[in-house]
């Protein structure tokens, strides 16, 4: 009786001491992206000391310092922490669904569809700003996240991680097709395309970070609803029936999440490399399996990956700077090529 007695403690406390090193690593998460913000405002061509930061940001008075925090770096900074933050979660969810630990929000397409859409807008509707070719860019990406899950259902499988990946990889070189097509016969389009595709946030006012705000938004609350069904899916489709999840449910919903948060992120920043791939490969180093967890300290440490590029690349060649997404891109393949070499199986 002892002893059965004791075995219900251990693991009690095995699962206290778990869940105290998940919200210890959330809490460092958290500060790390606190001090990457602060970082962000201060750090450029120009440095600029805290208080003068907290000066421009809480009394501005038109000096020098105020117009560099408000008008250059606090659009970037919003826009860096939307982006960052939708790429990481999105990331999450496509190596959930797809069960595929190099799943990235390009898997399914949907980076290709926001690349035709910002095509699209530019050279067939004219548009000539950020701003306005952002929402093709998102139309683009949900029509894209739709198509393919609308085929892969029809599949005799169904819309199983195999069918959706072949899917998307159907449709993301259809799609490049298109938009090269497009490309080559209108220089206009492809200068224009060529500031958008490198990825990064220079450039982009309040207004765009606003406008994708609302679909960021959407996709985590939809993530936060799948987090338990993504569990049981990682254990299989039959497992997770046994449990009691609607499957059918859960992938659609992650989908669209997933779909959402990339559409944003990608129409905004253009498409950023490796903070979909890296992140989440390093939250589940961190704190484990469990999607509740790994999203939560993707949702932190993806913006500050995204924010510590973009403050690399103001700072490598001033007073020019390199866009976010190349630093990303060169901080992340070292990164995740790490990650790999140290990976082990780590439980919820």
């Amino acid at each position: 009786m002892i002893t059965l007695a004791a075995r219900p403690t251990s693991a009690r406390n095995r699962s206290g001491t778990r869940t105290g090193r998940r919200v210890a690593v959330t809490v460092a998460a958290a500060l790390v992206l606190l001090l990457t913000v602060l970082a962000s405002f201060a750090l450029g061509s120009r440095q600029l000391g805290i208080d003068q930061v907290w000066h421009a940001l809480v009394a501005p008075d038109g000096s020098d310092a105020s117009t560099i925090v408000r008008e250059l770096r606090m659009p970037r900074t919003a826009l860096g922490l939307a982006v960052g933050l939708a790429l990481a979660v999105a990331g999450v969810l496509f190596q959930a669904l797809t069960r595929n630990p190099l799943a990235e929000p390009r898997i399914l397409g949907i980076s290709a569809g926001a690349s035709f859409g910002v095509v699209l807008a530019i050279s067939v509707f004219g548009v000539g700003t950020l701003a306005g070719y952002v929402w093709f860019g998102i139309a683009g990406a949900l029509i894209a996240g739709l198509l393919v899950f609308a085929i892969a259902t029809r599949a005799r499988e169904g819309a199983s991680p195999v069918t959706l990946a072949l899917v998307g990889a159907a449709l993301d070189a259809s799609l490049a097709s298109g938009v090269y097509a497009l490309l080559s016969i209108d220089a206009r389009t492809f200068e224009e395309y060529r500031f958008w595709v490198v990825g990064g946030l220079a450039g982009r006012d309040l207004s765009v970070a606003a406008q994708v705000l609302p679909f960021v938004l959407a996709g985590l609350v939809l993530a936060a609803l799948v987090a338990r069904g993504l569990d049981a899916l990682a254990l299989g489709d039959d497992v997770a029936r046994g449990l009691g999840h609607r499957i059918g449910l859960v992938r659609l919903g992650g989908g669209l999440a997933a779909v959402l948060l990339t559409g944003a992120a990608v129409a905004a920043a253009g498409p950023v490399a490796f903070v979909g791939l890296a992140v989440p490969h390093l939250a589940r180093a961190l704190v484990g399996a469990d999607h509740r967890w790994t999203l939560a300290v993707s949702a932190l440490l993806g913006p500050a990956l995204l924010l510590a590029a973009d403050i690399v690349g103001r700072l490598v060649a001033p007073p020019g700077e390199i866009p976010a997404g190349i630093v990303t891109a060169l901080i992340g393949a070292p990164l995740l090529a790490v990650l790999v070499r140290r990976a082990r199986v780590v439980t919820a």
